[in-house]
């Protein structure tokens, strides 16, 4: 039964890096990304969208002790320092979301509550050449209304499968 398990596995990951060798992307000639987004409050999944060539549409669902965040985000996309992988990134936007009981900015807080406030972003997006995968890093200043007001500047790291 193990050596099933295992040979699927084997199967499994022969078949997805063959997919990444096989795909060929231009500099971030992509449409949709999706992916795994780690922040400094919450980490989740991630989906970025190009309407237009340098504007995106980015959606996070984010996960953290006791709650869930929900952010969108439209970002502005600009090569960075001449290299055509490099993408410098900025933009706003917005989240939503909820936390149970806990300690959140030296504030104790004994039940549930509402999470909603306004949302920057400044941030590196670099597409490895031959591949589909995307890494991002970025800081994302936010402004919390509903259970501050406070603010705060997170950092995130992102990585993205592109298509």
């Amino acid at each position: 039964m193990r050596t099933d398990m295992m040979k699927k596995i084997i199967i499994a990951a022969f078949a997805f890096s063959g997919l990444l060798v096989s795909k060929q992307l231009k500099a971030q000639d992509y449409k949709t990304a999706v992916g795994l987004k780690f922040g400094g409050y919450e980490s989740g999944v991630s989906v970025k969208y190009f309407g237009e060539k340098d504007i995106s549409l980015e959606g996070i669902a984010g996960f953290r002790d006791r709650g869930l965040v929900v952010t969108g985000l439209f970002e502005i996309n600009q090569e960075a320092f001449g290299v055509p992988e490099l993408k410098f990134y900025y933009g706003a936007g917005a989240h939503i979301g909820a936390i149970g009981s806990g300690i959140y900015h030296s504030h104790l807080y004994d039940d549930n509550h509402l999470l909603a406030g306004v949302d920057g972003v400044l941030g590196l997006e670099y597409v490895i050449p031959r591949s589909p995968i995307a890494v991002s890093i970025d800081l994302n200043p936010r402004a919390e209304l509903a259970t501050g007001p406070f603010f705060d500047i997170a950092p995130g790291l992102g990585l993205k499968y592109t298509f």
